[in-house]
């Protein structure tokens, strides 16, 4: 009678689950899952002033200016790695973030520095919000008298910018802003204006998270009053983030995001279970930055603790990972 190593029939010694193990060239055989350059979105920041430093709150990443954009893409690419997404730290803000979507914002300047030099070899995602724009650091318009953050005249400002970054030649337009309605408004813009070939990756389940600290202090784009709660996610409720990605896939979203990726693990598995969309999950900056610091101090190993929860992002489901640890793992995935 045969017995198989997965049913119930198997018992030992005939079955003995560490033969799968033996030998690092019969565990590289049977690996289920397996974190590939192609998975991986870079993240880079790009200043309008210019400045090129390391990010304090984040060791290792740096901003960049448009020509230090263009260089790291090239290092990058000869190394593998072929998507990026662009956050953007501008000189001035205004009440109402409408900078944003300026045809000459650091943004689109950059997009159109990457796409003249690299064309289709890359793919160029944009993040579509206001924080980093508007003076009150909020993700859309905002009462002056009542401090609310008003989620429909905020859509028109999310097409206007998604729109500039589509004409700069951005291929994934990427609303992270979390109003309701924002990918339908932004898909009806892109139609319109003959962008029918431009993907938008919504942030469909954003939670308003604890681990996004090092980015809101790389990117200046902390709120000045309040917090994010009343449209971030709230981190008890899992059923409302299927209805979240429901939405925006029926709203015409091509990719749907989970953000944090580690904390929400159970939400990517049930993402890819339900949609056939293609899921990102972002490992986010205070992901990023633990795993650091607990390398740091001696706590972990650095590069098994990376690769370990890159692997476990995607084995709950996501084809995307957007990461900063990307550039690393490229480099070690081809050693």
């Amino acid at each position: 009678m045969k017995h198989s190593p997965w049913g119930r029939d198997g018992l030992y010694p005939t079955v003995r689950m560490r033969r799968y193990r033996k030998s690092e060239a019969i565990r590289d055989l049977v690996a289920e899952t397996e974190v590939r350059p192609d998975d991986l979105i870079y993240p880079i920041f790009v200043r309008e002033d210019g400045k090129t430093h390391e990010i304090p709150s984040m060791p290792g990443q740096r901003y960049h200016s448009v020509e230090t954009a263009v260089e790291t893409v090239r290092e990058l690419l000869d190394l593998g790695l072929r998507a990026f997404i662009l956050f953007g730290i501008p000189r001035e803000k205004d009440p109402e973030g409408r900078v944003a979507a300026d045809p000459e914002g650091i943004v689109q300047r950059t997009v159109r520095a990457l796409k003249e030099e690299y064309g289709d070899d890359i793919v160029v995602v944009t993040d579509v919000c206001l924080c980093q724009y508007t003076t009150h650091g909020h993700c859309g318009l905002v009462d002056e008298d009542t401090g609310k953050v008003l989620n429909d005249p905020t859509l028109e400002v999310l097409a206007e910018v998604a729109l500039s970054h589509a004409e700069a030649g951005a291929d994934i337009v990427a609303p992270s802003d979390m109003m309701d309605g924002r990918v339908k408004v932004i898909r009806e813009a892109l139609e319109s204006e003959g962008f029918d070939d431009v993907l938008i990756m919504s942030y469909a389940a954003k939670y308003h998270s604890a681990f996004y600290g090092p980015f809101r202090d790389a990117a200046d784009s902390a709120p000045e009053f309040g917090d994010r709660s009343t449209y971030q996610m709230d981190p008890r409720c899992f059923r409302q983030a299927i209805r979240e990605l429901e939405l925006d896939a029926e709203e015409g979203a091509d990719i749907l995001m989970i953000k944090p990726a580690m904390p929400y693990l159970d939400v990517v598995r049930e993402a890819r279970r339900r949609f056939d969309h293609p899921i990102a999950a972002y490992q986010v900056s205070g992901e990023y930055a633990m795993i650091k610091a607990a390398a740091e101090a001696g706590y972990v190993d650095y590069r098994t603790a990376v690769l370990e929860s890159l692997t476990c992002i995607k084995r709950a489901g996501a084809d995307l990972i957007l990461t900063y640890f990307a550039p690393e793992v490229v480099r070690w995935l081809k050693s």
